[in-house]
């Protein structure tokens, strides 16, 4: 059988717009449906994602429609780990036998901006923001959508549709259901926190720029990546409750004290750590199984 000309994606993150693309640039029209709001437009609610390392296949993938080169620019290299143990001198471990082997660090949003752009560009796609698909009739084909702006519901019928909308996903769950399989979400028992190390003065890099910066601390840790500005985009990642946990870093006081006794470079060099630790969501990571995964 022939391919499908028409598609309906659900999910604009960088697997829907990278899929959209690639479907667009084959000849395909695509509707791409995303709950929420356009990126690129407006200002999206920091500490809700985890940034960016490519490496070599994420960059293959760039590559098979002419965007590796775009997104290099873009990009800062990392060498290697640099360890950072509560006592003793920092460590860098390389990732490869010479400085061609490295990742890149990379703006997870500059990059979803990008590849929604290039989308449109091809005048195949179509991406509606404030969309949520509500339900999939994977029998008849038919995606049930809510305009959240304007309360209007539709039905979208005709086209074949993939879902790209991550955990929680309506389409997986309408697969599965419909074929009698089996889905499971298992939420991990660690969360991560965003918070950015601002650049010195100039848009100096205060600590090493090519380098994925690692603080491991037996069952959690803390982790910074370097961005083009010179400020570090830093993850902690740590147990929803336990001690130490996020459930017992509930005040000012108790953030200061574990920042102090765990990672105490990293505070020194975070001016605002309590605004930020309590300003930023607490982000879940999700284990997704399921089968089948097609209908």
């Amino acid at each position: 059988m022939p391919p499908p000309d028409r598609y309906t994606l659900v999910g604009s993150g960088l697997v829907g717009s990278l899929l959209a693309l690639f479907l667009a640039r084959r000849g395909a029209e695509v509707r791409l449906l995303e709950r929420r709001a356009d990126l690129r437009r407006e200002r999206i609610r920091a500490g809700r994602s985890i940034n960016l390392a490519i490496s070599v296949r994420g960059l293959h993938a760039l590559a098979q429609v002419g965007l590796e080169a775009k997104a290099l620019q873009h990009t800062i290299p990392m060498r290697g780990r640099m360890i950072h143990p509560l006592e003793g001198p920092l460590a860098f471990q390389p990732y490869g036998r010479d400085d061609s082997q490295v990742i890149h660090s990379l703006s997870r949003g500059w990059l979803n901006g990008m590849l929604m752009s290039e989308a449109e560009a091809t005048g195949r796609v179509r991406i509606d923001f404030h969309h949520r698909a509500t339900a999939v009739d994977v029998g008849a084909g038919v995606v049930t959508v809510l305009d959240e702006r304007l309360g209007r519901e539709e039905r979208i019928a005709g086209t074949a549709v993939l879902g790209t909308d991550g955990a929680g996903s309506v389409v997986r769950g309408a697969v599965v259901a419909g074929a009698g399989g089996t889905s499971a979400e298992e939420r991990l028992e660690h969360g991560y926190k965003e918070l950015t190390l601002p650049a010195g003065p100039g848009g100096a890099f205060l600590l090493e720029k090519n380098a994925l910066h690692i603080w491991p601390r037996r069952d959690f840790m803390l982790i910074a990546l370097p961005n083009l500005d010179g400020s570090f985009t830093c993850t902690l990642f740590l147990r929803f409750s336990g001690n130490p946990s996020f459930e017992t870093l509930s005040s000012p006081e108790a953030v200061r004290a574990f920042f102090a006794a765990q990672f105490p470079d990293a505070q020194a060099l975070l001016p605002d750590l309590e605004e930020q630790f309590f300003d930023n969501p607490t982000g879940s990571m999700v284990t997704v199984k399921c089968w089948p995964w097609a209908a």
